[in-house]
């Protein structure tokens, strides 16, 4: 991937180091079983978007923890706490960016995306708004309340800022078996992809769509959500190929394995479960390669409509 020449945003928020009150971002209590959650914050009024709720299964099945415990004590809610609480404004705001590849990186992948949107958007008449990306270590305060680092990369749409704990791309290149720049790249792009959902008034409705569903219908819901999210980065890949000339051989495969790696089904096979797609909230592998692959083929948000569509 071809992007050390790119222009970094400058919206990056870097609050690893700030130090959280009560030596919080530690360990995780065990709970001695695994169950998915159905209700809680997070699991009916949808406050964060992407691959969160993806980490909290690796996170029961890697620490033996209950997804719950994160879910009902630690994880962000939209309505739980406001921007401007003990970390709302960032602890470093404003402060230089390291110089470490990994920051630069994520630095440069924004930047590309606002390019990208900003112009998308002119397109369709409409002004981008720009989002926050708040690196964090450990665990981070959001508009949408507390999170561990177990919950993952996510979007919040009350601070309209996405959240990152860079030594998740470790866990991708080990765990998810997904290495590679444009792997990681990916995962940006999906987060940036929950915000262009959330400017385009798409969040709201599927919101207030599922807070009227079943459990089984809101999960389905869900998974349309997530995978135009993963049809929107491939969108981003795109036009920033064709504009710029991003990507390199063997790029695309990295982003498909990243994909591939998140599907719903393969994370319950690793733990041991039988497949229930009624219970997927992202996803199968194959849901998600397919929606990536059209957008990174094709290009057009009209392309995108998962809900229009007979099979997603």
């Amino acid at each position: 991937m071809r992007w050390r020449t790119g222009r970094r945003s400058e919206n990056v928020e870097d609050r690893r180091g700030a130090g959280l009150p009560g030596g919080l971002g530690g360990g995780f209590p065990g709970s001695g079983g695994f169950r998915l959650p159905t209700g809680g914050r997070m699991g009916r009024r949808g406050g964060i978007g992407g691959l969160g709720l993806v980490l909290l299964v690796l996170a029961s099945l890697y620490l033996g923890v209950d997804p719950t415990v994160l879910l009902q004590g630690g994880a962000p809610s939209q309505e739980s706490r406001p921007a401007d609480g003990p970390l709302g404004g960032g602890a470093r705001d404003g402060a230089p960016l390291s110089k470490d590849e990994a920051t630069q990186f994520v630095a440069v992948v924004l930047g590309d995306t606002e390019d990208t949107w900003n112009e998308l958007f002119r397109g369709l008449g409409r002004d981008y708004r720009e989002p926050k990306l708040v690196l964090f270590s450990g665990a981070v305060e959001s508009a949408c309340g507390f999170a561990q680092a177990a919950v993952g990369p996510f979007y919040c749409p009350a601070d309209q800022k996405l959240y990152i704990d860079l030594a998740f791309y470790d866990d991708l290149r080990t765990r998810f078996r997904a290495p590679g720049d444009f792997a990681q790249a990916y995962v940006i792009a999906h987060e940036v992809g929950h915000h262009v959902q959330n400017l385009l008034g798409i969040s709201q409705r599927v919101q207030s769509a599922r807070a009227r569903a079943g459990e089984e219908e809101g999960n389905a819901l869900s998974v349309l959500l997530e995978l135009q999210a993963d049809c929107f980065s491939g969108v981003w890949a795109f036009h920033a190929n064709a504009a710029r000339q991003l990507l390199e051989q063997g790029d695309v495969e990295e982003g498909l394995t990243a994909a591939s790696a998140i599907g719903d089904d393969r994370l319950q096979r690793q733990a041991g479960r039988y497949v229930t797609p009624e219970s997927f909230t992202h996803g199968s592998s194959e849901q998600r390669v397919r929606w990536f692959r059209r957008g990174l083929q094709r290009g057009d948000l009209e392309d995108c409509d998962t809900f229009a569509s007979e099979s997603p």
